[in-house]
């Protein structure tokens, strides 16, 4: 496969680094092409604004949607955008890396998302009967995404009763509202707990752990995310009554099992 490495955190000599490394050795070993955006090391801009957009932006009041859109369907783009997109166009599977800072993503890559999931590449799709591409259709469609994540937090703490919340709530934003949302087939995450006092031979073991998610990226089965245009919510995307019936909350998207 071709695989995008999109890494996120300021310190190349950090665990996370040394995960990255190891991670982007073990695919090339295993035969995929790889390409990497550092965000630190690129100095990504992570902020959208009228430069973005060229002459699409005009002078008139900027409307970021409308605006992005026409720049990306006329070419005008500026080149860091473009270049990121050309990555994902070109990208079988993309892993994302983080650490976990507030419950979410750092600033650095919240902003890649916000400049290169412009409207008309990431959402604003559209079918030729009108329909809207989106929740497991649309232009990254085919695409699988995996993230890799480092937390502070204990294992336990980050579990279905923990005081931080279970892990696959906390990334919901990223994995059905970013990444499911634009098309991608997203994968378990790989967490690594305790990070920032990690003894030497739980990180072996995170090392080892990366080395076999990444040895499936291809075959893992994906988290079983209910599609938008599968038949499961009506007219104002709410979940029919008969699916999941009495239920509420996030657990209510996925597919039932079996």
């Amino acid at each position: 496969m071709n695989v995008l490495w999109v890494f996120a955190h300021p310190e190349p000599r950090s665990l996370s680094g040394a995960l990255r490394d190891d991670g982007l050795r073990t695919l090339r070993e295993l035969g995929h092409d790889v390409r990497e955006s550092d965000l630190y090391g690129m100095k990504w801009n992570p902020v959208v604004d009228v430069a973005d957009f060229g002459a699409e932006a005009g002078d008139e009041r900027l409307v970021v949607g409308a605006t992005s859109a026409r720049a990306h369907a006329r070419g005008a783009l500026s080149p860091d955008i473009v270049a990121e997109q050309e990555k994902l166009d070109w990208a079988d599977a993309v892993v994302v890396q983080f650490p976990l800072w507030w419950y979410g993503m750092p600033a650095i890559l919240k902003g890649w998302f916000d400049r290169v999931f412009v409207k008309g590449f990431g959402y604003g799709v559209r079918a030729e009967d009108g329909r809207t591409l989106r929740y497991g259709e649309g232009r990254l469609a085919g695409k699988r995404a995996m993230v890799v994540l480092t937390a502070g937090a204990r294992e336990p703490a980050m579990g279905p009763r923990g005081v931080n919340g279970a892990l696959n709530e906390v990334l919901w934003p990223l994995h059905h509202g970013t990444l499911f949302y634009a098309g991608m087939s997203v994968l378990e995450p790989l967490p690594v707990y305790g990070a920032d006092r990690l003894p030497d031979e739980q990180f072996t073991e995170a090392r080892k752990r990366l080395r076999e998610r990444l040895r499936t990226l291809e075959t893992a089965d994906p988290i079983p995310f209910r599609p938008q245009n599968g038949g499961d919510y009506d007219e104002d995307l709410v979940l029919r009554s008969d699916r999941a019936p009495g239920a509420t909350g996030l657990g209510v998207h996925l597919m039932p099992a079996g």
